[in-house]
């Protein structure tokens, strides 16, 4: 099966990651290939993130990662979302002059011209509002339009909103939330291989995810201190508990645990008089 994958940038840096750590690193003929092996059973095609919705909409790739943004912008209903991948995380936003008087994107009056990059995102928005706006088609650079007089407002992308406050501009409206995705053709999916194919990609991608905000905590804990163990220690399932070969006095405690917690855990744990406490990451964990 093929993989659409982004061919520049944070998107790909980042996929192609993602895909070593699950099992599947890429495997190049040449430095400047524009394919790669994945296992045994894919195949990565890299190209532009914004042609990924159409290359996977039309069938020239089973499967393919790119942004929501992208997605939407397309509007393939050939096209179906796998799995929310977690990166690329940005903001389609509607941002208008620093002195402007609209503080929300309802304020803007018909006609008003809207230079953006996403033009079908921004059609469907105002007409979702029932505002009528004028499109103005842009490929980037967008902050420009509004400086330059060919626009009154923009919608575009924006991570921290740095950009636009530098370019004199102010956020009064968000469209979309958009991080990577991973997509796939509805009706290559419905084939019986290709369906357990990208089951097991996603169940071995996820697991990655997954396991990105785990921990896994080990400590010896006194045996009777067991009952009040559980509630510093309640795990996927309640933690593991294993007998240590000291007469009895001891038992291991293993659990998968958040990793924001650990700080706490380790606390709560000591204060049981627990010992030899061990933090490790974990690579995949499988529901």
């Amino acid at each position: 099966m093929r993989i659409a994958i982004p061919n520049k940038g944070r998107l790909s840096e980042s996929a192609l990651d993602l895909f070593e750590r699950a099992g599947l690193k890429a495997e190049f003929r040449a430095e400047r290939a524009l394919v790669a092996k994945l296992g045994s059973h894919f195949q990565a095609i890299f190209v532009r993130a914004q042609d990924i919705p159409e290359f996977v909409a039309d069938g020239a790739a089973e499967l393919g990662i790119t942004g929501r943004d992208l997605v939407e912008e397309a509007s393939r209903p050939e096209i179906i979302e796998l799995l929310d991948l977690e990166f690329g995380r940005c903001r389609l936003v509607v941002a208008v002059k620093e002195e402007s008087s609209a503080t929300e994107p309802a304020d803007l009056p018909e006609g008003t011209r809207v230079a953006t990059s996403f033009p079908g995102c921004a059609r469907r928005y105002f007409e979702s509002l029932g505002t009528s706006i004028r499109i103005v088609p842009v490929s980037g650079a967008a902050e420009i339009a509004p400086l330059l007089g060919v626009a009154d407002v923009i919608v575009d992308l924006t991570s921290t909103g740095s950009t636009l406050r530098v370019n004199g501009l102010r956020e009064v409206g968000t469209i979309l939330e958009s991080s990577a995705l991973l997509i796939a053709n509805r009706e290559a999916l419905a084939e019986e291989e290709a369906g357990r194919a990208g089951e097991g990609l996603v169940a071995a991608v996820g697991s990655v995810l997954r396991a990105r905000e785990k921990r896994y905590l080990m400590s010896n804990v006194p045996r009777d201190r067991l009952e009040e163990l559980r509630s510093v220690l309640p795990g996927i399932s309640g933690p593991t508990v294993v007998d240590v070969l000291d007469k009895g006095a001891w038992v291991a405690a293993h659990a998968v645990v958040d990793a924001d917690a650990v700080y706490e855990i380790i606390g709560r744990l000591k204060e049981l008089g627990a010992e030899g406490i061990l933090v490790t990451r974990i690579e995949r964990l499988m529901p």
